[in-house]
């Protein structure tokens, strides 16, 4: 399976200023395909009887160097790779727009995002890779060797630059302690499992709020694009790095443990993007729902695990993971979960766990035609877990 590779570059001053030329070089070339969509698009809606046909990669790279890259000199002082990648992640974008997947391209400014890819002789050392054009660029970690990439993408975050390519890796299925095990997200305790376990979520961002504000608040006084607003954007960009990093190193922590010691995970399918437009939105994306989803997806195929998605309209939380019975209603207020029908008194969070931790055995149980035996140990399981 492919696994993504990314650390920090030292780079130096020359090396700096020729990463910014490759990135000013690939945004450039992104916006000027993009103003040549939307004028082909614009035409055809005008014009329903003589249509134009829409470019793909290849004839936007044509008309680049036949219109664009000969009138501009500083196109060929960077490697030609980096204007070539960023029609062609322009055209997928628009694949993605007509298929109704993602939304309508926008256009790049400077400093946002910037990042460029390149192709060709790469060569990896022990703390150091090559890339055309610009040459050996030190990083701060050791590299792992045995590895070509094809391309490699390097990009920017705060005045920070970073580079990533893909890995070939062999899945390592490792020892399990559990079988099954249902994990319930939530916004007190970011992961409780129903073996007991509660892991809870850092919250940087909700550490760093008032601090975050104070620097923005700061900002608004000083001049644009004067040195001191550049200073200050830069201490911004770097808050929200440490905010981002922090949040995203307790995840991998987590999901690494899960994948790695439970054979089957039992998960809610959880409409994330409708949730965040709620009045829980700022604690939920302080959380990390998504991408503890997105982490626990490609660990489980590196681990050896199974990760199985319970539907989202399935009610682990007003279940009684006791006796069945479902209640009507269940107030977000109300943390112990207290069954009408048998008496069965548990934690709110613990309880949608064991609901998806059954789930999650029934749905396996179903989907691999497991024979009678070990039918009945899952069910053996699911009554020790009330004893």
């Amino acid at each position: 399976m492919l696994l993504g590779f990314k650390t920090q570059l030292k780079v130096n001053k020359q090396q700096r200023l020729l990463l910014g030329q490759h990135a000013g070089v690939a945004r450039h070339a992104w916006n000027q395909g993009l103003a040549l969509c939307q004028q082909v698009l614009l035409h055809n809606k005008l014009n329903p009887q003589d249509k134009i046909k829409f470019p793909t990669a290849i004839d936007l790279h044509k008309w680049l160097v036949a219109a664009i890259k000969s009138t501009l000199p500083w196109y060929y002082q960077v490697s030609k790779c980096a204007p070539q990648y960023a029609l062609r992640y322009l055209s997928d974008a628009f694949k993605s727009f007509f298929k109704k997947s993602k939304g309508f391209p926008k256009f790049k400014k400077k400093g946002r995002h910037d990042s460029f890819t390149i192709d060709g002789a790469i060569k990896i050392d022990y703390r150091k890779i090559k890339v055309p054009v610009i040459g050996w660029i030190k990083t701060y970690e050791i590299l792992p060797t045995g590895y070509k990439p094809k391309s490699v993408t390097i990009s920017k975050q705060a005045d920070k630059w970073f580079i990533s390519w893909k890995l070939e890796v062999n899945p390592n299925s490792t020892p399990k302690n559990q079988d099954f095990v249902g994990v319930d997200l939530g916004i007190n305790h970011l992961a409780t499992l129903s073996t007991g376990e509660i892991f809870n979520g850092v919250k940087s961002y909700n550490k760093s709020e008032a601090k975050l504000a104070r620097m923005q608040y700061l900002n608004r006084h000083q001049l644009r694009r004067s040195n001191n607003y550049r200073k200050a954007q830069i201490k911004i960009a770097r808050l929200h790095q440490k905010i981002a990093n922090t949040r995203k190193d307790t995840l991998h922590k987590i999901t690494t443990y899960i994948s790695k010691n439970h054979a089957v995970i039992g998960i809610e399918d959880l409409n994330v993007s409708g949730m965040l437009a709620g009045k829980l939105a700022k604690a939920i994306a302080d959380m990390g729902f998504y991408e503890f989803r997105r982490q626990l997806e490609y660990k489980t195929q590196l681990y050896g695990s199974k990760l199985v998605i319970v539907d989202r309209f399935y009610p682990s939380s007003k279940t009684c993971s006791s006796c069945g019975e479902k209640k009507s209603s269940l107030p977000l207020s109300q943390r112990v979960f207290k069954c009408d029908s048998c008496g069965f008194e548990i934690d709110r969070d613990f309880n949608a766990a064991m609901n998806l931790k059954q789930e999650a055995a029934k749905l396996t149980v179903l989907a691999c035609g497991l024979d009678s035996a070990d039918t009945s140990r899952v069910k053996q399981e699911k009554k020790a877990d009330f004893c």
